[in-house]
């Protein structure tokens, strides 16, 4: 039995019009592995939201197959459906009714009454959930939404930009939500373009472009080892002089340290050491999610299609 939970080969959607054929995935293949949160990530018109509806099944595919657990979709998805939750466009809610109404009454329909209090303490809603709907700010209807994905338990969870148009507080708390979803054992597809937000919350990650596949795998592989460090001691001028003469590059003076690029951390001690300089600090620099991001998406032409 495959461990991924989400799999695609040669995925390819074309939309025609007057103009003629425009291409939003090409030949994706797109694999996520069960436990923790996936990053699905790609500048605007990338090809992210199109992806996501065609695996459930709102969307069809011009060419190439996907899998959800397994299963053809979306020949099988009514097989697999009560195992996948997905927030892909805003909430609808009954706006003078209470986040906790609303939820009962999707609940009844699914028979998940005893779901409510559960849900509603995963997303941090205790407290506001008997509040209206039409008073919560965008960040708390997020939740709500999340929340009402979660009554029936589902494996996978599917969230498209779920921050946008929020605050940074209500950036941090779909977050927090999201990091504690991973935790708990459900799979999160997280598409987004906040690259910050991320990095500190997803295990693995795919990177798009013009719908093809640009990067893909853990985002600490994604980032790459360092190169560089940056080093913290008490005379920096003397360090420098002592690095120099070792043979090491001193690229930049970084407040009261000092970054050096070198894949050799040991020889850099050694050659203080031999100086009688000792370290205060040495803390490898790697590159941001951001930069690998822009890196691999540099040159893409953005719009047209989600």
């Amino acid at each position: 039995m495959s461990d991924l939970v989400i799999e695609t080969s040669g995925l390819r959607k074309e939309f025609r019009s007057r103009r003629g054929v425009r291409v939003a995935v090409h030949d994706l293949d797109l694999a996520v592995p069960a436990g923790g949160v996936h990053g699905f990530l790609g500048p605007n018109g990338s090809g992210k939201t199109t992806t996501i509806r065609m695996l459930l099944g709102l969307a069809g595919a011009t060419a190439g197959t996907m899998r959800l657990f397994g299963e053809p979709v979306p020949r099988r998805l009514p097989a697999v459906i009560d195992r996948v939750g997905a927030v892909v466009e805003s909430p609808k809610f009954a706006p003078h009714f209470s986040g906790r109404q609303n939820l009962v009454l999707l609940a009844r329909t699914i028979g998940a009454e005893d779901a409510v209090d559960r849900v509603v303490d995963t997303v941090g809603l205790t407290g506001r959930d008997r509040d209206r709907y039409k008073s919560y700010s965008l960040g708390m209807k997020q939740r709500l939404a999340i929340a009402a994905t979660l009554l029936k338990s589902p494996e996978l969870l599917i969230l498209d930009e779920p921050t946008n148009g929020l605050d940074p507080a209500g950036i941090r708390e779909i977050r927090d939500t999201i990091r504690q979803l991973g935790e708990s054992g459900v799979t999160v597809l997280l598409s987004s373009h906040i690259l910050a937000e991320v990095q500190q919350v997803c295990t693995s990650a795919t990177i798009i472009g013009n719908g093809r596949m640009l990067a893909s795998g853990r985002v600490e592989d994604l980032l790459g080892t360092s190169t560089s460090y940056r080093v913290v001691v008490p005379d920096p001028a003397a360090a420098r002089t002592a690095l120099t003469g070792a043979g090491f590059t001193v690229s930049t003076t970084e407040g009261d340290g000092l970054v050096v690029e070198t894949d050799r951390p040991a020889a850099l001690t050694e050659a203080l050491g031999a100086a009688g300089i000792w370290l205060t600090e040495l803390t490898p620099l790697r590159a941001d999610l951001e930069t690998v991001f822009l890196e691999l998406t540099a040159g893409e032409q953005l719009g047209g299609v989600a």
